[in-house]
């Protein structure tokens, strides 16, 4: 855990961003799993392929105990439905998402837009 802050992305086009929570089974073991997952040596390139072709400019979860939060940032113009039922048929897709819910809260068989829930923003400095 850091208190010095992450670097973010910048990019050359004008972006919005949506956020989303999850919670993780209670249990230390399929946690680390899950981690590992998504680490850079295993988190799976047809996934983060997939990802990039929807038009998800950048995508980063964060961990705090069993809940999850994700943000996902996207060009202006994004069409998040339209985007994530383009992703839930492109390649492995189906395949990570089963794979994953063994560590997730989470229905037998639900997408990614099934199980992660979009927050509300509820505050912004007002400028």
């Amino acid at each position: 855990m850091t208190t010095q802050g992450y670097k973010t992305k910048e990019f050359n086009v004008p972006v919005k961003r949506y956020c989303q929570t999850l919670d993780l089974k209670e249990n230390e073991e399929l946690i680390r799993l899950y981690r590992q997952a998504h680490d850079k040596e295993h988190f799976w390139d047809e996934v983060k392929e997939g990802i990039k072709e929807v038009g998800i400019l950048e995508m980063e979860i964060y961990i705090l105990g069993t809940r999850l939060f994700m943000i996902v940032d996207a060009p202006l113009d994004f069409d998040w439905d339209k985007a994530m039922e383009k992703l839930s048929k492109l390649p492995r897709q189906e395949e990570w998402e089963d794979y994953v819910a063994r560590f997730q809260e989470c229905s037998s068989g639900a997408t990614s837009s099934e199980k992660w829930r979009m927050m509300e923003r509820m505050f912004y400095i007002y400028d």
